[in-house]
């Protein structure tokens, strides 16, 4: 939470001359208003007095609302916007401020900051006996049964027919061996039949090996999911197994983008920018024939160029780089590649690094749980990822059956 030093400093000055009675209830009520400030903050995409790009309103004054807590009844305001309503989900009913300080201590540990730092902040809003880690750990177990429900609920109330799967590496300490092992955080998301984006599933394990991901994979179906129609991943090839085990009948996307780095590891360094520019040319088309045409053109100028490696790998990788163009061509941008997932295992990165390592598979679960939990609800909130017309497309027929022949031939 970013406290306001002036505001800090007043608050000192003020409790200086009152009772101690006073200062308890001050302070509840100081830090109650700065949270409910900061929550304003996150919903109108700036701080007072910022200009920012993302804001999508502005502040119009305050109205004033009492509340019943331990430490009295608190006077507090609440921010009023000049478009829509904003009421602050810590005044939810039987919220107490001891609570409030829980939420804190919480969403700190989720958004990436250690432990060993959450004293300090606890400190900062004026709690002088400060945390120890032993209930800062009890505290952030609070998180386990909302991370639980989130990872077991239903995938039923609809099909998802775009699947993505990715995995990032997260170390851990691991006490039967006694020492620090890197262990796989396999995450996987979805695109659902009316257009919107949800997160899956999470779990971790030892390695990418096809068992590992097999379970996974079936524990989503056996929560519910269905109507699967493409898996989008890298080329891994456990996971390339399991999805031919898991998802049969389903057409396999391998990520473009993964594609070409492993494309460019067999070009010699002066002409990888050339081949770069004419594997992307790929892309820029808008059918699925000139699509389909133009690789093959470019396979055939890395063999006239003398790079047989990377033409053989072209070709053999044809189908499955391609599978793409078998979908609506509205559609291609978001499902040729895996870019969606890795811009959110690169946040959960962002926040597990703070953590370094962890002491358990359980801390991890409960830190990237919560913060996918996070993610997808406000994904829940955001306009369609594709719309629902271009979705409706999918329904049409289609012999994808013979399209993909067409690849492979």
């Amino acid at each position: 939470m970013a406290l306001d030093e002036s505001a800090v400093a007043d608050l000192i000055d003020a409790l200086a001359a009152g009772e101690g009675t006073d200062f308890v209830r001050e302070l509840a009520r100081w830090a109650l208003q700065e949270l409910i400030e900061l929550e304003a903050a996150d919903a109108i995409g700036a701080e007072r007095w910022e200009r920012a790009p993302g804001r999508v309103t502005h502040r119009n004054g305050h109205r004033s609302r009492v509340l019943s807590t331990k430490a009295g009844d608190l006077e507090v305001g609440i921010p009023k916007f000049r478009k829509g309503s904003f009421f602050p989900e810590i005044l939810e009913p039987r919220r107490r401020i001891d609570q409030a300080l829980y939420a804190v201590v919480m969403e700190a540990y989720v958004n990436g900051v250690s432990t060993r730092s959450v004293d300090d902040l606890v400190v900062a809003m004026g709690i002088d006996t400060g945390i120890s880690k032993s209930e800062v750990s009890r505290i952030c177990a609070g998180l386990d049964e909302r991370v639980a429900a989130f990872r077991n609920r239903t995938l039923g109330h609809v099909e998802f027919p775009y699947v993505y799967l990715d995995a990032t590496y997260i170390n851990v300490r691991d006490d039967d061996l006694g020492q620090v092992v890197s262990r796989a955080v396999v995450i996987a998301t979805g695109i659902t039949a009316t257009g919107n984006r949800e997160i899956l599933g999470v779990d971790i394990g030892d390695s990418e090996d096809e068992t590992f991901w097999t379970r996974f994979l079936r524990s989503l179906k056996d929560r519910g999911l269905s109507g699967v129609r493409l898996v989008i991943s890298d080329a891994h090839e456990g996971l390339k197994a399991a999805i031919r085990r898991c998802f049969q009948g389903a057409s396999w996307q391998r990520c473009r983008v993964h594609y070409a780095r492993n494309l460019l590891s067999k070009i010699p360094k002066a002409h990888t920018e050339m081949v770069a520019a004419a594997f992307r040319s790929i892309f820029a088309l808008s059918t699925p024939d000139e699509v389909s045409v133009r690789y093959d053109e470019v396979a055939d100028l890395l063999d006239t160029n003398g790079f047989t490696k990377a033409a053989a790998s072209m070709r053999d990788a044809r189908s499955d780089v391609l599978a793409f163009t078998a979908f609506p061509s509205s559609h291609w941008r978001k499902v040729w590649s895996n870019n969606p997932l890795e811009r959110l295992n690169k946040e959960v990165k962002r926040r597990s690094n703070v953590v370094g390592i962890f002491p358990n598979d359980a801390a991890v679960i409960r830190l990237v749980g919560a913060v996918l939990a996070d993610q997808h609800d406000e994904w829940a909130v955001a306009r369609r990822y594709l719309s629902e017309a271009s979705m409706a497309q999918l329904t049409e027929p289609r012999d994808t059956d013979d399209h993909q022949a067409e690849l492979e031939a």
